[in-house]
Parts: C-alpha cells; sequence; structure tokens
C-alpha cells in the first residue's frame, strides 16, 4: 500500500441540513432524503485515516470504505443501467468486490467514485418519471419510484452499519451532523 492518506476532511458538517419538502411531491421528497442519507455516509467517514476508514470490524470484514464502494456501484447499477443511461466501467467485479476496497484504490478514488455515481444517478432521477420503467441487471421491470425507494433502502441500511462501524472505531455517534 502507498503511504498514508490523511484523515477525510470534513465533508457535509459545514453545510445546512437540506432542504426538507414536508409537504413536496413524492419523487421531491424521496430525492431528498435519499441526499440525506449519502450526505450521512459520507459524514461518518470525517476525521478518520485511511487505516481507520479500512478497518475491518466485523466478522464478514464489513469496513467504511468499502460500504461507500458498494453504495457506489448500487447507484450506478439502479439508478442507470435500468434506464438505458450511462455508467463508468467498474475496475472490480461488482458480484463479489464492491464491499472491499482494495490495495490499488485511494480513500480518494473510492470518494471520487461515489460522488460520480451519485451525480449520474441524480440526472437520471431528475430526467426520468417515477413512473417509466427498466429492466435491472437481473432481469426485473422496475420503476423509477421502485428504486429510488428501494436506494433510500438499502442506503439507510448501510449508513446504519457506518453508525455502529464509526463508534467501534472511536466512539462517534450521532444520525446527522449536528445531531445525536
Amino acid at each position: 500500500m502507498s503511504s498514508p492518506e490523511p484523515p477525510v476532511p470534513p465533508v457535509s458538517s459545514a453545510a445546512p441540513a437540506p432542504h426538507v419538502p414536508y409537504t413536496g411531491g413524492e419523487k421531491e421528497c424521496l430525492h431528498v432524503s435519499l441526499d440525506r442519507h449519502r450526505d450521512v455516509v459520507l459524514w461518518k467517514l470525517e476525521g478518520l485515516d485511511d487505516e481507520q476508514l479500512r478497518r475491518p470490524l466485523t466478522p464478514t470484514g464489513t469496513n467504511l470504505l468499502g460500504l461507500v464502494k458498494h453504495l457506489a456501484a448500487v447507484e450506478y447499477g439502479w439508478f442507470c443501467s435500468p434506464f438505458g443511461r450511462e455508467t463508468e466501467p467498474f475496475r472490480f467485479d461488482p458480484a463479489t468486490e464492491d464491499m472491499a476496497a482494495g490495495p490499488h484504490e485511494t480513500t480518494a478514488d473510492i470518494l471520487a467514485f461515489y460522488a460520480r455515481a451519485r451525480a449520474a444517478a441524480d440526472a437520471s432521477i431528475r430526467e426520468t418519471d417515477l413512473e417509466t420503467t427498466g429492466t435491472s441487471w437481473d432481469g426485473r421491470v422496475v420503476s423509477m419510484r421502485w428504486v429510488l425507494i428501494h436506494m433510500l433502502e438499502d442506503t439507510v441500511r448501510h449508513a446504519g452499519h457506518m453508525d455502529i462501524v464509526r463508534e467501534l472505531i472511536d466512539g462517534a455517534v450521532g444520525s446527522y451532523p449536528g445531531a445525536n
């Protein structure tokens, strides 16, 4: 592995919480909720060094950086591919290598991959009606509505995993920057 990377700088705690559309439309509410939890995923990395981000803290090897890599891959896999949108080529096998950061992958690489996946997914969400359907990687016909709900569930689930892993690393807790 190359020289240690510096701790991840703050990425979201300085920014105000995203607008919450308490009376917004369905698509806006789902998208904002997804964004909020995407930001939590990044917040859980703040201030940790490369070793801490890669440290496996479960028998299956769950670690913070691997969870971010997985979320990036599934953002592309659910929001882009089913709707015929372009995705970047993966430099790993998403079926077997998406939950672990490889020794050749830097923290910056994985964070940039997640940022690109989010941007591509956001474009797909903006430009695709909730009722529009596409075909998923396993042949199921899915609507954008279902994908938004599914990805919100997946992101929240993994943000919860990250809560536990982060607490085990340094005791830090909280559900969102500024909230405990």
